[in-house]
């Protein structure tokens, strides 16, 4: 008898909460940390933000001169109309359009991530800016290139003057957009307006969902915290009737077995706009 998708996800969600459950026996007792409103972003020492830096970020983020054929910008795997996301799921990129082995996740918050990229290869927003433009099945560019196209532009010759004092430099360029993507933050929700004190901001169907979400359904095991995720990477096992392409995930950065087939929590913020 063949097996839905929906019973399989149902199962491989079953075996992953038993497998968390492993050594929370008795009287031990794991605690997480509280979802709540989010905290205000915090902003490295050597990127302050200025409203003329996030503005040259903005440009560059929309600028498809970034890519190797002049066609695709930060926008298009990550369109704000999509919530920040291209709606398809696997990217499409490189110089042939191929789809890419990962979904585009949404940048909305992403100013809270520990690490970024599924993997958790970057460190940084600033690290994280310049990986798809020189990933050839992204924006297949090269750092020196971008530099001398935007070099050749005076709009960009004069804003890059005016926020770093320097050219145009791939520095500049990671900090510039870094310093647009901590702009994107969305923390208004009936959620958070009704942690912030004001009691009739959910539906009480919205507040029976939480409490199944905070107890029974344990989904905070992994969607705790502010950004609702724990910021860690897992491997949930969840099986599918469609071929995947092999990625290991997290184990392609730390060679840990353990990590094999292991990917970032994602956030649930936005979740709704940010199929699939």
């Amino acid at each position: 008898m063949k097996i839905s998708n929906i019973a399989k996800s149902v199962l491989g969600c079953i075996l992953f909460l038993f497998l968390t459950m492993q050594g929370v026996q008795g009287g031990d007792s794991i605690s997480f940390p509280p979802v709540g409103p989010l905290p205000p972003v915090t902003v490295p020492a050597n990127n302050p933000q200025t409203a003329a830096k996030v503005e040259l970020g903005r440009k560059l983020y929309f600028d498809p001169r970034l890519s190797g054929n002049n066609w695709i910008s930060c926008a298009t795997c990550h369109n704000p109309v999509l919530g920040f996301t291209d709606g398809l799921p696997r990217m499409l990129g490189g110089p042939a359009s191929k789809e890419g082995g990962r979904n585009s996740p949404t940048i909305i918050n992403s100013a809270y991530n520990e690490l970024q990229f599924w993997d958790g290869r970057a460190a940084t927003l600033e690290e994280q800016a310049l990986g798809p433009i020189q990933n050839p099945n992204e924006m297949f560019e090269t750092l020196d290139n971008v530099v001398k196209k935007l070099s050749g532009i005076p709009g960009y010759l004069k804003a890059f003057k005016e926020v770093f004092g320097t050219g145009v430099t791939a520095d500049g360029i990671a900090k510039a957009i870094a310093a647009f993507e901590r702009t994107i933050v969305f923390a208004n929700s009936p959620f958070d307006k009704y942690m912030q004190g004001d009691e009739h901001a959910m539906s009480e169907s919205a507040k029976r969902g939480m409490e199944l979400f905070n107890g029974k359904a344990e989904c905070i095991k992994c969607h705790n915290g502010p950004n609702y995720t724990d910021n860690k990477f897992h491997n949930i096992g969840v099986p599918t009737e469609v071929p995947l392409k092999e990625d290991l995930g997290r184990y392609n950065v730390t060679k840990k077995d353990s990590d094999k087939g292991a990917f970032k929590t994602p956030t649930l913020r936005n979740i709704t706009d940010t199929a699939p």
